[in-house]
């Protein structure tokens, strides 16, 4: 028996939002939550397993572990590997591929590693059908992840396929810079936005903001332009529990009033990839997109701004990302009464330039870049002033 039959899984998140994916988690059935190394342990069924695949908005993978074993060399790994029933977990006429991350080990190259897992799995198979399933590190339909840490290893399948945080609505070529899906989801479930108070991204781009609040607002799914998960290609896929965790999810869809979300930008090619990222999901036509200045926009009262402003690796020089940043900062202030602005700066040295103090400073990290998302409460008396 392998360890996800145990109901034992291991959620990758991103640094900074463990505490938000922590409650996600829990709202989609998860128990037993533990933090770990890059992300959650968790325990759930396996119709909770798939449902964390198909409606969660801020996870980057769903891994079903295997086996988690202690080895002492190279040969010692491959033996525990072997001794698997891979024949069992998926079939031959599958494609696969294995990941890997590897710290603080006796074997010191990763992708050595991984080769060896790829030849225990080839062997097994070769010893229980006659033949191997073949490699496919472009696209393949099974994915084994190998983690090592010191003495310890961990093989598991990979419940997403490809990463959660493609959801399917993004164009190829979308603008300078787009952000990750699941870092947008994280700072619209911070705002707390559900559709009944306007939100407007003055500086949307291409759009992923927008496209994430509506998501959210609208409960769609967000997997729901994905035809493919990994789960689907493991022997002991249950495809009627995976129709009911769709059905399910699917019929809480709910529309949008038009008008409560609204996007613009000074650029018409980003607009033009906002409103092409947007036509593929559902009330698309309800957010209101615009070719527009922030500076030349008119008085925006009792809402939700949301914003990612340029920032050195995106704009061009340093005096001009700053007059961007102190023109914004006045135009929340000056013409945004009664809202709250929730500002994401992927440099955070630029929260001066914006001339505001924030009444929260989130630490929320995108790669290399230590972000922080600001909110920023402009209340009607600072329009007298």
């Amino acid at each position: 028996m392998f360890l996800y039959q145990k109901n034992e899984y291991f959620v990758q998140i991103a640094h900074g939002m463990e505490e938000l994916g922590e409650a996600e988690l829990a709202e989609l059935g998860a128990t037993n939550l533990r933090r770990a190394y890059r992300g959650i342990a968790i325990t759930a069924d396996r119709a909770t397993a798939y449902r964390i695949c198909y409606r969660s908005r801020l996870c980057s993978r769903v891994l079903a572990p295997l086996l988690r074993a202690s080895f002492t060399d190279e040969k010692d790994l491959h033996r525990i590997a072997v001794d698997l029933p891979w024949h069992q977990l998926f079939s031959k006429n599958r494609t696969f591929a294995v990941t890997f991350n590897v710290g603080n080990s006796v074997i010191r190259n990763g992708k050595y590693a991984s080769l060896l897992i790829k030849d225990a799995i080839c062997d097994r198979f070769r010893m229980e059908t006659g033949s191997r399933p073949s490699v496919d590190t472009e696209n393949p339909q099974v994915v084994i992840n190998l983690f090592i840490d010191g003495p310890e290893a961990v093989l598991s399948a990979d419940f997403s396929g490809e990463a959660l945080h493609k959801r399917g609505y993004r164009s190829h070529g979308g603008g300078p810079a787009p952000m990750q899906e699941t870092l947008a989801a994280a700072i619209i479930r911070h705002t707390g936005f559900d559709g009944t108070r306007p939100l407007w991204d003055p500086m949307c781009g291409s759009g992923t903001l927008v496209a994430e609040a509506l998501m959210q607002a609208a409960e769609i799914p967000a997997g729901y332009l994905r035809s493919e998960f990994g789960f689907f290609s493991y022997s002991d896929f249950d495809a009627g529990a995976w129709k009911r965790v769709k059905a399910e999810a699917d019929a809480c869809i709910r529309p949008v009033v038009p008008g409560m979300i609204l996007g613009s930008d000074l650029d018409a090619r980003a607009v033009g990839f906002a409103r092409k990222n947007l036509s593929r999901l559902p009330f698309a036509p309800v957010v209101q997109l615009r070719i527009a200045d922030f500076r030349n926009m008119p008085d925006f009262r009792d809402g939700l701004i949301v914003a990612n402003p340029p920032y050195g690796v995106r704009l061009g020089s340093d005096h001009e990302v700053r007059q961007l940043y102190t023109d914004f900062g006045d135009f929340l202030k000056l013409h945004c009464p009664g809202t709250t602005a929730w500002v994401y700066l992927g440099d955070r040295s630029r929260i001066g330039d914006l001339h505001l103090k924030p009444t929260r400073k989130i630490p929320l990290p995108s790669g290399d870049l230590d972000g922080r998302l600001l909110r920023l409460d402009m209340y009607e008396k600072l329009t007298q002033e």
